[in-house]
């Protein structure tokens, strides 16, 4: 009985602290409006959460997009790796209802669209008025990344935009940040 109360009340604690640090993390929200036809093209990486996928990464990461004729957008990342050795994933992405700044990504095969689990949130939370650099994410927080038109990026301006996703809630002490050469 006593291990019954122990459990109970350390899953109540553990129950408490999640849902504390949710209350303190604001609702996510993604810009109003992203047009598309300037969005697509190249980006560089300037840095992003840890994920698994990316584990092989160590330099030169960038994201190239394109419209595609039936409205969805075709996607190419590319990184290298700790031998200089270039990887590359391909992806589709499609749009979440009517909005231009909430995407989903699917970089499974297309036989397996239909599964709801192989669609990652992008969501894009701040993006230049210029389309300079984007923030990206997903409305979880679990996935990150800051990508800039530049592949030499002023360092400060990146710490500002940090700055911005430590306040939209996301962990930043763990970013890696992406080294671009």
């Amino acid at each position: 009985m006593r291990h019954a109360r122990s459990t109970a009340a350390a899953a109540a604690l553990l129950l408490s602290a999640t849902f504390s640090v949710q209350a303190q993390s604001p609702e996510l929200e993604a810009v109003a409006s992203v047009d598309l036809e300037r969005y697509v093209g190249t980006w560089y990486e300037q840095a992003h959460l840890p994920l698994f996928f990316q584990r092989n990464c160590v330099a030169n990461t960038t994201a190239r997009y394109a419209l595609r004729e039936d409205g969805r957008i075709d996607v190419v990342n590319q990184c290298d790796d700790k031998d200089g050795k270039r990887i590359e994933a391909t992806a589709i992405a499609r749009r979440v209802g009517e909005s231009t700044s909430k995407l989903e990504v699917r970089f499974a095969p297309a036989f397996l669209s239909f599964l709801p689990a192989v669609w990652g949130d992008y969501w894009i939370l701040d993006l230049d008025p210029g389309y300079r650099w984007a923030i990206v994410g997903s409305p979880d927080r679990k996935y990150l990344w800051f990508l800039t038109r530049e592949q030499a990026f002023p360092e400060a301006e990146l710490d500002a935009l940090i700055d911005k996703a430590k306040g939209m809630g996301f962990e930043t002490a763990r970013l890696i940040r992406t080294e671009q050469r």
